[in-house]
């Protein structure tokens, strides 16, 4: 993960610890490409399931978010508006309404 960072320019804090057991990602895919967007998603996937960590996503590229995670909490201006899997948080009316607006 630490390499693609690297290649793309991307500041990096590494910090290393005997057991990690949680990694916060703050807006990882922030600047990426499509391409870019892709290899995140695999090294995010990699890592996770190669140490068993907990991955906190804080992100606003609605695809990889719903790729990666198997849990989502959407907030509009600091509350709480909608949790569960990604299928419950797409469906949601409120994130859908705070993501595309009212109907006419």
């Amino acid at each position: 993960l630490v390499e693609l960072f690297v290649r793309l320019n991307k500041p990096v804090i590494l910090v290393v610890v005997i057991c990690p057991v949680l990694l916060l990602l703050d807006e990882p895919g922030a600047g990426m490409n499509s391409s870019e967007i892709a290899k995140l998603r695999q090294q995010i996937q990699w890592v996770g399931q190669k140490f068993a960590l907990t991955i906190i996503l804080i992100e606003h590229h609605m695809g990889l978010v719903m790729e990666v995670c198997q849990r989502v909490v959407v907030l509009d201006f600091g509350s709480v508006i909608a949790q569960g899997t990604p299928q419950e948080v797409r469906n949601d009316p409120r994130v859908i309404e705070v993501y595309l607006g009212k109907g006419s």
